[in-house]
């Protein structure tokens, strides 16, 4: 089957839910290091804010913070992590590690403009130019200039481990839809890894799956999601994004039972929302209609608080399962304000269409 893995070479990494454990381990740690106890929430965090920060340990504990979050689905760890970062500015306006720090934080949130302020701050501070390199390109990517992104990550992947370097291009080939050319990339990336983190992996993986869901093909994308998911087993967006699959291939019962589990453990309202559309198509209407009024919710929530990171999820929740045509289009020009990409304007499009149609039906 056309872009699957190969188990025969397989690079071996640790478990992943132990590795889930240990970075839980290393939150904590760093936490306690700043003078921070309950580090595992956002209240003990909160509590110690004026105890002096270590720079490298406080950078060091943002970035985990940002991870934790991305594998958990949880947003109150990006939440925590930009506010952390904007603390250690303050505590050292002019250092370059407390700058890249916050520009990670706010890419991760898609406050790319003020991420590109940083970068250029840290720069002007003497940040080492390969990470400066990797760090734009990410931004570049994200706002759909891929020709200048693709250069920069060949600038900095002279100083940069293979796998990384050829990582990143595999993913950005897929993202402009080459997927001769990002099927050959993934799979010199996997053949160079080389270090015992599932982590790394298990999102080149996902990103490989998201290609070919995005191309249609979910038996290929089914298989790239279980890999990740195999790697580290609580990963939130391949366990998330199978389960799409899952109701795309009519499989209602088993996106029900990926899904049940993170609206336990992640507060990112995307997975309530498919949820409401598992259980809806599985006959559970009064089940499906209460999580659909808490996606509901935690994306007017999100979207007043972040824009730029949820205009765009917030949206194709209107125009799917939360069946309002007029605010998916409101979401969809205001994502499309924020960045120009193929993306934004397919989702602008489809917004429209669906006000259309709603038109023609009324009476």
């Amino acid at each position: 089957m056309t872009g699957t893995p190969a188990q025969e070479c397989e690079p071996v990494t640790t478990s992943g839910t132990i590795a889930v454990m240990n970075l839980q381990g290393q939150i904590d740690g760093l936490a306690v290091r700043l003078g921070r106890t309950g580090a595992g929430d956002a209240q003990g965090a909160h509590s110690a804010v004026a105890a002096p920060l270590a720079v490298a340990q406080g950078a060091a504990l943002i970035d985990l913070l940002n991870l934790r979050g991305h594998l958990l689905g949880r947003v109150a760890d990006y939440e925590l992590a930009a506010d952390l970062s904007e603390r250690l500015v303050q505590a050292a306006p002019d250092d370059a590690t407390a700058l890249l720090a916050r520009a990670r934080s706010r890419a991760t949130l898609h406050r790319f403009a003020e991420a590109v302020a940083d970068l250029g701050a840290a720069a002007r501070s003497g940040a080492d130019e390969a990470t400066l390199d990797a760090e734009q390109a990410v931004v570049l990517q994200a706002l759909g200039c891929y020709t200048d992104a693709m250069a920069l990550i060949h600038k900095a992947g002279e100083r940069q481990s293979e796998f990384t370097t050829l990582g990143a291009l595999a993913v950005l080939h897929a993202e402009r839809g080459d997927v001769t050319d990002a099927e050959r990339l993934f799979d010199e990336a996997r053949r160079r890894y080389q270090v015992t983190s599932p982590f790394p992996l298990a999102q080149l993986d996902f990103r490989r799956g998201v290609m070919w869901h995005r191309e249609g093909d979910l038996d290929a994308a089914r298989s790239w999601y279980e890999a990740a998911r195999q790697r580290v087993p609580g990963y939130a967006p391949a366990l998330g994004h199978l389960a799409e699959v899952e109701l795309l291939r009519g499989s209602f019962h088993a996106a029900v039972a990926l899904l049940r589990p993170l609206t336990r453990t992640s507060d990112d309202p995307e997975y309530a929302a498919h949820f409401a559309t598992a259980l809806q198509a599985v006959g559970r209407v009064h089940e499906a209609r209460q999580w659909r009024e808490r996606a509901a919710t935690r994306y007017e929530e999100l979207v007043l608080r972040h824009p730029e990171a949820y205009a765009d999820h917030a949206a194709d929740f209107w125009l799917t399962v939360g069946a309002d045509a007029d605010r998916g289009l409101q979401l969809a020009m205001q994502n499309l304000a924020f960045r120009q990409t193929a993306r934004a304007h397919s989702l602008f499009r489809r917004a429209v269409l669906a006000q259309n149609r709603v038109a023609q039906a009324a009476p």
